[in-house]
This record gives C-alpha cells, sequence and structure tokens, in this order.
C-alpha cells in the first residue's frame, strides 16, 4: 500500500486546511520544493500536490512552483487544483507531472471528462470529494446534490478509469481517523481501485486501512498527520 504524502499550496506556502475551509488554514513552510524534497529524503515514491488557490479560482495559480517541484524531485508527482482544461493536462505532463488529479471539471462535465480520458488514459486521476454523500466541487465549497459519490464512480468505471481518488470532506484535516466504512463501500460496490485520504491521524488507522489493501485500496494520502508529527513517514511507510 502506497503511502503519499500530501503538500497542499497556497499563497506560495505549504499549508494545512481543516475540511477544505479556506479561512481555516496553518502554515508549515515557506518553500514547498524543499518540503517536497524532505518527503523524498524520508522514503517517498509519490508526493500529491494541490494547488488550493486553483482549485478555488479555477485555473492553477501555483503552477511554476510545481513545476519547480516536479524539476527538483526523482520521484512521482500528482498535481490537481484548477484544472479544467485539455491543454492544462498536457502542459502539466509535458513539465514533468506523473499525472494529474481532476476534480470540479471531471465531476460537472462529462463531455470533457471523456475526452480527457481517450486523451490521457492513465496519466489523469479523478478525486471524488465527497461531503454528505454527494461530490463537492469548486475547491469544496459546492456540492453537486445531484450526483452521489457511488453514482459518479459508477461513472468513472464505465467511461475506463480504474483507479480514483476518494477523500470524505468531513474527515479531512480532524485528525480524528479516516471514513473506513466509506471507502469499504465505495470498493464493494464499485470494484475501483481507491487512493484514500482525510483524516488519517496514526499508525493505528493506517493498520486498519491496510487490511483493505486485498479489496482494492492501494494507497492513502496523508497530510496533517505527518505534518503535526502524530507519526514519521518512514513509521508509516514500514508499516505498509
Amino acid at each position: 500500500m502506497l503511502i503519499i504524502p500530501a503538500i497542499d499550496i497556497k499563497d506560495g506556502c505549504v499549508v494545512r486546511l481543516t475540511q477544505g475551509k479556506f479561512n481555516d488554514k496553518k502554515v508549515y513552510s515557506r518553500d514547498p520544493v524543499q518540503t517536497a524534497k524532505h518527503w523524498v529524503k524520508l522514503g517517498a515514491e509519490i508526493i500529491h500536490v494541490v494547488d488550493l488557490d486553483g482549485a478555488k479560482t479555477g485555473v492553477p495559480v501555483n503552477l511554476e512552483i510545481v513545476k519547480e517541484i516536479a524539476k527538483n524531485s526523482a520521484v512521482k508527482i500528482e498535481f490537481g487544483g484548477g484544472v479544467r482544461g485539455i491543454e492544462t493536462i498536457r502542459e502539466l505532463l509535458d513539465c514533468g507531472i506523473y499525472r494529474v488529479v481532476l476534480g470540479t471539471r471531471a465531476a460537472s462535465d462529462s463531455a470533457f471528462l471523456k475526452k480527457a480520458f481517450s486523451k490521457f488514459k492513465e496519466k489523469i486521476i479523478v478525486s471524488i470529494d465527497a461531503r454528505d454523500g454527494f461530490v463537492s466541487v469548486e475547491g469544496w465549497g459546492a456540492s453537486l446534490k445531484g450526483l452521489d459519490v457511488l453514482k459518479f464512480a459508477s461513472l468513472l468505471k464505465e467511461i475506463g478509469f480504474k483507479q480514483v481518488i476518494y477523500t470524505d470532506i468531513a474527515k479531512d484535516g480532524m485528525l480524528k481517523g479516516p471514513n473506513i466504512q466509506g471507502i469499504k463501500s465505495l470498493l464493494k460496490e464499485t470494484g475501483l481501485k481507491i487512493i484514500g485520504s482525510g483524516g488519517i491521524s496514526s499508525l493505528e488507522d493506517i493498520r486498519k486501512l491496510k487490511t483493505l489493501e486485498k479489496t482494492g485500496l492501494f494507497g492513502i494520502i496523508v497530510g496533517k498527520a505527518l505534518y503535526e508529527g502524530k507519526f514519521t513517514l518512514r513509521e508509516a511507510l514500514k508499516l505498509a
């Protein structure tokens, strides 16, 4: 099971939000490139980078920083946040991003989603950001009440996606444990392979999640717990 450190960027800094609330942030570093190098040094094989400003505005804002991270990191970088066009995906892949994460446009425009998949296949992955069972968009500031999580996941599978990222927004940044039942349900109902995210707070949480590896949970994204020192990346990697 992959342990994927998260680097969320806002105003050029590495931050963590609580439940995606932009007015509830904590700054951990003013140098995202150095932060990426730190996680690589500790053994990360892949890093999850999010442009929070981009997720909110609809256009990547911290693109130059992201390009520097990709250029200076000897591991895979997956990136999302404001990616809502084919050309943006192509630009990111051309500058060394391993995989592009789609959210808002993927959830709200199925024609775009199908076109993106036909062009890029496994070089893109969709993040299903869930609040109360429905998909959230625009930096988690709005919910698509007509689109529940399972319905969206089924559409992704129908298009041809084999992997998704699943985040429970209510759990994110709370350090109170992940939504294991939600992950189990998604695995059982869809048969998709999943990267789980949101609420991971301890090595015990990772132990519990590892039991789902056989049913398709192949990675987890860890953010606040690492930055708050709840455990080290090396400890998590050893356990996984």
